[in-house]
């Protein structure tokens, strides 16, 4: 079989911008491996993550743990697609320390979405209820005042996604 380049595949954009989708997506090729932030969150945290502060907390203990993990599936020649949010420039810090400790080029899709789309989709996404996590408005105007677009100097193939 022959070997490839490993890839690790980051994403960013606002909440129910499509992340997840692109993200399984990516993973469907051989030699993938798919991890997924919100998968470990709810099963090693279930019910505890209510205010920004707790997922902070724990997504940034869930970070300590599989970052390593990462560095040594792309040392195999894995293809890594993280479905973690790198929506703040701290988040994309550690993404980009992963791929420097493997020796990799991150690439970092961006789903520029609108928020009137997000929105949108989110209160569809609650509706079902078959997301580990529920989200209301005013969260969604919370978390998105933190969000900040990823900039051409910050060292990512950067693969731009415009859904105006």
């Amino acid at each position: 079989m022959p070997r490839h380049e490993p890839i690790l595949h980051l994403v960013c954009g606002k909440i129910a911008a499509g992340k997840s989708t692109l993200c399984n997506h990516l993973a469907s090729g051989p030699g993938t491996v798919l991890i997924s932030e919100d998968f470990w969150l709810t099963r090693i945290f279930p019910g505890t993550i209510s205010t920004l502060e707790d997922y902070v907390r724990c997504s940034n203990r869930i970070k300590d743990a599989l970052g390593p993990h990462v560095v040594d599936l792309l040392g195999a020649g894995l293809t890594v697609v993280l479905d973690f949010p790198g929506n703040t420039l701290d988040q994309r810090k550690w993404m980009r320390g992963i791929s420097d400790a493997a020796g990799v080029t991150p690439r970092l899709h961006f789903l520029k979405v609108p928020d009137n789309i997000c929105k949108s989709r989110l209160r569809e996404r609650n509706k079902t209820g078959n997301h580990g996590f529920t989200v209301s408005n005013d969260q969604f105007d919370l978390i998105t005042r933190y969000f900040e677009p990823p900039a051409s100097d910050e060292g990512f193939d950067l693969v731009l996604y415009d859904d105006h």
